[in-house]
């Protein structure tokens, strides 16, 4: 076999021009770098040497960064956020041609051959704030908080089933392998950390989460961008303490050694993941001092653990809106908590008060220490799942709802939110919008629009076309913004 030029080079490289040309002798410099409180790149530095490098949004941005407060499962709209006393009134009744129509249901009743009975509210609702917005006793808490938010009743989706339903909502597709929301902000926008990823992951609650890490993956992007999961144990973030025996000089010299032939690859081939590999490395090195202090909760006052409900030391969705606010305090820019427990097809009653104390007082807290701090106004907070609820009762083991797609809340809070208002109106069974319907996409193009992105010019090529998180659809939902 003919021997190529490179390999010809390879032969002519002795052991000592191999140290001298990987910089050994520097180490200690680079290591001084990574330890500093400088930048990890030299200024002017490019996306292709540093995929979380700060970029500037299209317009003037509203907020800064957003922690999403994702209630998986799918809860139901008539035990939290949409008040129906005509569906009360009519609890037990036969549900409607008008709602039975619809297809889905036509196909479920030729095998049932049992027509569905509608199923009143089963907690009680009552106005509250200035907004006089009706909410539910299952939410204390946020019933304080509401005139801080925006409520939208007329959500829409497109899959009534969770998994597909969970990855509409996070990537706007129902196939798995396209990019999160997180990663395309990330590469929209870079991170302002320095020591944190730009995008964060905290799941709590004891179901399954349906969907899994596709729901945060960067997709086709560079895997810069995908979020990072902090595990709900005593050590949150895995592999980062040095092995016994090593020291974090020695470590740091390693570290140079690595990042140097990586350099050298990468002008070689100009791979986007050499450049992903080597901010990896270096990000992991900073969060070997990082990562311990920002899950250390000793600096927080007893007031604002109380005010959150967090017990130091013990995983919870509190701990993980309390995680939340430290995070965006160190530059994270997407902050995304999963918390599972709201598929509610049997044992309603009892299930919907367990998982609403779960989230009522954290959610409410963190919006309120937010704007104690001056953070929310620079912040998106949004609460939502990926389907509502239907109007007519489920039987299992207990009476549930089943999924609904045709309308479901979300509330939102922070800059750029007119906040104290109700967006969308539903007919008086709670089946259909009537007014104002807003769409997923147009929920993933509000999110962009508010950190300063047009959703239709954040584009990447992939296989011949250029994707974007909207696909082709959505719109600003311009009553909701300020």
């Amino acid at each position: 076999m003919e021997m190529t030029n490179y390999g010809l080079q390879l032969l002519g490289q002795t052991r000592r021009h191999f140290f001298n040309k990987c910089f050994v002798g520097l180490a200690n410099v680079a290591l001084g770098q990574l330890l500093s409180d400088g930048k990890m790149f030299a200024a002017g530095d490019s996306r292709a040497r540093n995929p979380l490098a700060l970029r500037h949004p299209h317009y003037e941005p509203k907020v800064k960064r957003v922690i999403y407060l994702f209630m998986a499962g799918g809860p139901s709209q008539f035990e939290t956020w949409l008040y129906r006393p005509e569906l009360a009134r009519l609890n037990g009744q036969t549900a409607p041609d008008s709602i039975l129509e619809g297809k889905r249901f036509a196909f479920m009743e030729r095998f049932t051959k049992v027509k569905p009975k509608l199923l009143g509210p089963k907690r009680k609702f009552a106005r509250h704030g200035q907004s006089g917005t009706w909410v539910s006793e299952v939410f204390p808490q946020m019933a304080k908080v509401v005139d801080d938010v925006a409520l939208v009743q007329s959500v829409v989706t497109e899959n009534f089933n969770h998994a597909p339903a969970k990855l509409f909502c996070n990537t706007g597709s129902t196939r798995f392998g396209l990019p999160s929301m997180g990663s395309w902000v990330g590469y929209g926008l870079g991170s302002e950390s320095k020591d944190l990823p730009g995008f964060v992951v905290l799941r709590s609650g004891e179901a399954d989460l349906m969907g899994g890490a596709f729901m945060w993956s960067s997709g086709f992007l560079p895997t810069a961008y995908q979020g990072v999961e902090f595990l709900r144990s005593a050590v949150p973030i895995p592999n980062l303490a040095s092995p016994k025996g090593v020291s974090i000089q020695r470590q740091g010299a390693k570290l140079a050694a690595i990042q140097d032939l990586n350099r050298m690859h990468e002008q070689e081939y100009g791979d986007p993941e050499i450049a992903t590999r080597i901010a990896s490395y270096e990000m992991a090195f900073r969060m070997q001092t990082s990562g311990p202090e920002l899950m250390d909760l000793s600096s927080e006052s007893q007031a604002t653990l109380d005010l959150y409900g967090v017990t130091p030391g013990e995983p919870s969705y509190a701990t993980n809106c309390l995680l939340a606010r430290r995070m965006i305090e160190r530059g994270v820019r997407f902050v995304q908590l999963y918390h599972t427990g709201w598929d509610h097809h049997g044992n309603l009653s009892e299930r919907i008060d367990e998982v609403s104390l779960e989230t009522d007082r954290p959610s409410a807290a963190l919006i309120t220490d937010l704007k104690q701090r001056g953070l929310l106004e620079d912040t998106l907070v949004i609460w939502g799942g990926e389907f509502g609820r239907t109007p007519m009762a489920e039987f299992r083991e207990s009476v549930g709802r089943n999924h609904h797609i045709d309308n479901f809340p979300m509330w939102f809070a922070g800059g750029g939110i007119k906040p104290g208002q109700t967006i969308g109106e539903v007919d008086d069974l709670g089946f259909f919008v009537t007014k104002d319907k807003v769409e997923v996409h147009d929920v993933q193009a509000t999110i962009l629009h508010l950190l300063g992105i047009d959703h239709t010019k954040l584009t990447y090529r992939y296989q011949g076309r250029d994707f974007r998180l909207t696909d082709v659809g959505g719109h600003v939902i311009e009553k909701l913004l300020a």
